[in-house]
């Protein structure tokens, strides 16, 4: 296990030469598409002889066109291929098209570049796949959301870069020449850059390709329905892309038109929301200590929704302006309320890195290997559409509706606010992880050991010592795998808490004798968790500690595995004895807090086959696990 960090990761040849090829590419795509949107709006709309507007709304059209058409058949052979040599032939491809390009900006000939940029989009959709399928088969689990952060990162600088670059092209003399060489040449070291890229092994070699589009998306988004949470992740992305479109699209005419500012205040707010997702997607590394945590998400989203509707209040107060003498950077900055308003837009970009980048880790983890390229195409078909949608509810919106560009924003924070719960509550695990990290990082500091020896999937049951109300959040959070709790029956119905209980799935018990038809049911609901493959977490002793002790395991757990053999694995909580949530000093929940930050422990050992089950040994081994501590 590798277990790099993110600077370690830019020096190590597992990432740094993909790293370096993807943001280059995305660097280039920017420099040409932007630098020919420019040309195009200044030099040579007459010169084509149509509507400036229809011209660039058609060359966004072109660039997006083949994310529909084609990313079905770019998942499938990213599936089918060794990944490398595909990144390889996708950038030489990368090449024949920029110096084609470069000849047309040359001799001006710019239906010939609008074609070339159907041909980038093309690049484009056949990279994104091979893109985020690579990353887990170079590196660990630990190191996932790290490389999608750098990743996120490195993409939003680049797409920055390359908008500023064209920028500066184009308004230098002879800027098709510069622009000609600057092409071809992010273009050639973009190729070199993936030379250095290791090889990934096919996932699936021996699959068929179906060059049908719609069936084969059909087929890919019927498979990725049977896994729910990567299915809502998609979804979830998708929107990501939605609310960035919609700022991106608006920010020119929000500067002319609400800030009365001119072009470079619309750099500033472009460099304000790139910068901030690439701050976002670092801090979220940072805050996700290696593991992919969902719990992060749900923070991302009030952040989204908070700062985007603070944006929308923040235009209203701004003091007005002349829309014949349009301020400069300078005059902006010293403007009444300017400041409220980039932390605003800095703000939506941190915490949209937050939002997105555990989002891709999830579907890269749990998407099956043999597929994952597929549905990330898949998740590229739902981006595309949700961008043409965006520019949809825009028109509709700012045109038809007639609202002007602040409200906007205020809408786009509510549908954000309505999205998102959707989502969480279609997902419980965005949810319960949320709240699991904000107990582990407020109350406790938790640390986990052993925990690698939990299998990374199939059915196996966890048995823990029980000292608190919140074992069962600790455990949560500190095991990758998402867990069903065996639960006494009082605790699952305290008030107050029942509902997140239900909403966790947990499974209430309580003694055969007090209710029968519960116990059968919770045995019954073990059952059927154990057959879909799922981790059950029981607490043998049946109770909280009075004492901090470790008290007799019940035989409970052998009548489960008699029934289900599958492995078990003794667990122990050290620090909790103490805590407001345990019973030392009276009852839990009636003293007053005294603990916070305290550290906690979560020790595993190794699985006992099913043959050698007993309460008996697992009660020993759990002694032995937590030691001393209490």
């Amino acid at each position: 296990m590798h277990n790099t960090s993110p600077t370690g990761l830019l020096r190590s040849r597992r990432f740094l030469p993909f790293f370096l090829t993807q943001a280059l590419g995305a660097f280039n795509d920017n420099v040409f598409k932007n630098a020919l949107l420019l040309l195009i709006t200044f030099t040579a709309a007459e010169q084509m002889g149509m509507d400036i507007n229809l011209i660039v709304n058609m060359a966004a059209g072109l660039f997006i066109l083949p994310f529909f058409l084609l990313s079905p058949t770019a998942g499938q052979m990213a599936d089918k291929y060794e990944k490398s040599m595909l990144m390889r032939r996708i950038k030489l491809a990368e090449i024949v098209i920029m110096a084609l390009a470069a000849g047309a900006f040359l001799m001006g000939a710019y239906w010939t570049l609008l074609f070339l940029l159907f041909l980038m989009g093309t690049q484009s959709t056949f990279f994104g796949p091979v893109k985020y399928a690579i990353l887990p088969q170079h590196l660990d689990d630990s190191e996932l959301v790290g490389g999608n952060a750098l990743v996120e990162m490195g993409t939003f600088l680049a797409i920055l870069g390359g908008t500023i670059l064209a920028g500066v092209l184009a308004n230098m003399a002879g800027a098709p020449t510069w622009i000609a060489l600057c092409i071809v040449g992010f273009a050639i070291l973009g190729y070199m850059a993936s030379r250095g890229i290791p090889e990934a092994p096919a996932a699936d070699p021996d699959i068929q390709i179906n060059w049908n589009p719609i069936t084969e998306l059909a087929v890919i988004w019927r498979q990725t329905r049977e896994n729910r949470p990567v299915l809502l992740s998609i979804m979830a992305i998708s929107w990501f892309w939605f609310l960035g479109a919609s700022y991106l699209t608006q920010f020119p005419n929000f500067a002319k038109e609400v800030l009365f500012s001119d072009a470079a205040v619309v750099t500033l707010l472009l460099t304000l929301f790139s910068v901030g997702i690439a701050i976002g997607s670092i801090l979220c590394e940072r805050l996700s200590r290696g593991r992919v945590e969902l719990g992060i998400v749900p923070i991302g989203a009030l952040g989204l929704t908070l700062f985007g509707f603070d944006l929308g209040m923040a235009a209203y107060s701004l003091p007005d302006g002349d829309a014949n003498a349009l301020r400069g950077l300078s005059a902006f900055l010293a403007t009444e309320g300017s400041t409220r308003l980039m932390i605003d837009l800095a703000g939506i970009g941190v915490f949209g890195g937050l939002f997105i980048v555990p989002l891709y880790a999830l579907i890269q983890q749990r998407a099956h290997p043999k597929r994952r390229a597929q549905v990330i195409a898949a998740n590229n078909v739902l981006n595309a559409a949700f961008m043409v949608a965006s520019a949809l509810f825009a028109v509709l919106f700012l045109s038809v509706m007639k609202l002007d560009i602040p409200s906007y924003f205020l809408v786009l924070a509510i549908m954000n606010l309505v999205v998102c719960l959707y989502v969480f509550r279609q997902v419980p695990e965005f949810v319960l992880r949320f709240v699991i990290w904000m107990l582990s990082h407020t109350m406790y500091r938790v640390k986990a050991e052993g925990l690698e020896q939990i299998p990374d999937e199939g059915a196996a049951a966890l048995v823990c010592n029980h000292v608190s109300y919140v074992d069962a959040l600790i455990l949560a959070g500190s095991v990758r795998r998402p867990i069903r709790f065996v639960m006494d029956k009082g605790i699952a119905e305290m008030p107050g808490m029942k509902y997140f209980f239900r909403f966790a799935r947990t499974i209430p018990i309580c003694s055969q004798r007090k209710d029968p038809e519960t116990y059968a049911r919770a045995f019954e609901s073990i059952h059927e968790a154990l057959q879909e493959g799922e981790l059950v977490c029981i607490f043998p002793e049946g109770r909280l500690t009075s004492d901090g002790e470790v008290a007799t395991f019940r035989k409970g757990i052998e009548q489960i595995i008699g029934r289900d053999p599958v492995p078990v694995v003794p667990l122990a909580l050290r620090g909790l004895w103490g805590s407001w949530f345990s019973h030392k000093d009276g009852h839990a929940l009636t003293t007053r807090p005294s603990r916070f930050w305290s550290r906690v422990e979560v020790i595993g050992g190794a699985p006992v086959p099913a043959s050698r089950v007993t309460a008996e040994d697992l009660e020993a081994q759990v002694k032995v696990l937590r030691g001393s501590s209490r």
